[in-house]
């Protein structure tokens, strides 16, 4: 394990006992074959219940859909971004050559994934509860109230919440395939529900970004149903 590595254990406040996991969970597809993805797409799930568990005891008072919306503000691209790079992940990220000429390191997208990441790995190396305590002290600076972004939903949370309000299950997300080089790859990625037997996709840098191009071509779709 390098300084950085060693220096990044630190400030997790978590010493790994596979330190694989640690290099895996900063390392970009484009440096490698044994990339952060599979760790991210863990992360992001541990991600959210942390975050849901957190503000089910410190928002008792709020409802169902509001805690969603909540939820959706902390665990978005743009504080995730934030908590990466206050944690310093910038130094540490793992990129190819030609994603690090074009700002790689600097790029909220794959700080935001790799932040999940890292979550993921922590989670596998020493368990929830361990992994919860790391969300817990990531949050510990970020303001949280009941009133956080009522404005400008981003469309997978104005999505959640259409469902929501009619009593139906949440999309399902999924990446049907990846297309391009390794340094300029794009996500393809379906948002199917199922009650509906409808499905949509979407492109993006990342695939947030796809699940986010899914979710607003779901939305039209829904409301484009629900005015004929």
């Amino acid at each position: 394990m390098n300084d950085g590595l060693k220096a990044l254990q630190r400030r997790l406040q978590h010493e790994f006992k596979d330190a694989g996991l640690l290099s895996r969970s900063v390392t970009h597809r484009s440096f490698s074959q044994d990339h952060y993805e599979r760790l991210e797409f863990l992360g992001d799930s541990v991600l959210n219940l942390a975050v849901a568990d957190m503000l089910y005891a410190r928002l008792s008072a709020l409802p169902e859909g509001d805690l969603s919306r909540v939820r959706a503000n902390l665990v978005k691209q743009d504080t995730l971004h934030k908590l990466a790079v206050e944690l310093g992940l910038p130094e540490v990220l793992r990129l190819g050559e030609g994603e690090a000429r074009s700002g790689g390191h600097k790029r909220p997208s794959i700080l935001a994934d790799t932040l999940e990441s890292v979550i993921g790995a922590v989670y596998l190396d020493a368990g929830f509860a361990v992994a919860q305590a790391l969300v817990q002290r990531l949050f510990k600076g970020v303001e949280i109230n009941a009133t956080m972004d009522a404005i400008g939903k981003d469309p997978k949370t104005e999505l959640q919440e259409w469902l929501q309000a009619r009593k139906m299950n949440l999309p399902a997300y999924r990446v049907v395939g990846t297309l391009g080089a390794a340094h300029q790859q794009t996500f393809d990625v379906e948002c199917e529900i199922v009650e509906f037997n409808c499905s949509e996709r979407g492109i993006g840098i990342s695939r947030r970004a796809g699940e986010q191009a899914a979710a607003a071509a779901m939305l039209q779709t829904l409301k484009a149903k629900a005015k004929s």
